[in-house]
């Protein structure tokens, strides 16, 4: 099965406490999610290809190695994994950024997709696909679906909350897709949220509910 690597820092689990709480404001629930997202950065792009170039410093002529940012996309899934992707943005600033818009259909849980918008030459580039939670797993799954059809080099992918059933769903339809996350919570509800979770995160972030 995938990996599964939970990115349990302390100050990820810090920011993600104030997260949960309720009467956290949106400006502090997008601004917390920005700084989690730049801290996980680092773990999810740890394997990232890098190669050598020539340096000057102020004292002598060296190499180091540097990565290539346009090989590299972030695939947000509309519209919450906007609040993901501009923190790992702030890392990668050269990036291409490719977007999947799904849609819940609140009576059968299924993911319905209304826009697909992607760089071009996908299958020369690593993707990096951020949504803030992998609930019942429709939309992750779907979404990787979609990408497949595209066969980028690789393919992660990267949320804030998960849960067993999200991890499980995942897991079976992509077994080879690795799943970031900065926590496993205990379950979902009958209506699909993750329990103890932290609302709707899309409504948190956007500040619509």
């Amino acid at each position: 099965m995938g990996e599964v690597h939970l990115i349990d820092h302390p100050l990820v689990a810090h920011k993600l406490t104030l997260m949960r709480r309720k009467d956290a404001s949106t400006s502090s629930f997008r601004r917390l999610l920005g700084e989690i997202s730049l801290l996980m950065a680092y773990e999810v792009l740890r394997d990232m290809p890098t190669h050598e170039i020539d340096v000057q410093t102020p004292l002598e002529h060296t190499t180091g190695p540097v990565i290539d940012g346009k090989k590299l996309v972030f695939v947000s899934i509309l519209r919450a994994g906007t609040g993901i992707l501009d923190g790992m943005l702030e890392v990668v600033p050269g990036a291409r950024v490719g977007h999947i818009g799904l849609y819940r259909d609140p009576k059968t849980l299924v993911a319905v997709e209304y826009y697909f918008k992607m760089p071009t030459d996908l299958h020369e580039r690593d993707v990096v696909v951020v949504d803030p939670m992998l609930a019942t797993g429709h939309s992750a799954v779907a979404a990787v679906d979609r990408l497949k059809e595209c066969r980028p080099r690789s393919i992660k992918f990267v949320c804030l909350l998960t849960c067993p059933e999200g991890i499980a769903a995942m897991q079976s339809a992509h077994p080879d897709v690795p799943i970031f996350t900065a926590a496993i919570d205990r379950c979902l509800d009958e209506h699909g949220y993750i329990l103890p979770g932290l609302g709707d995160a899309g409504d948190r972030i956007f500040g619509t509910k």
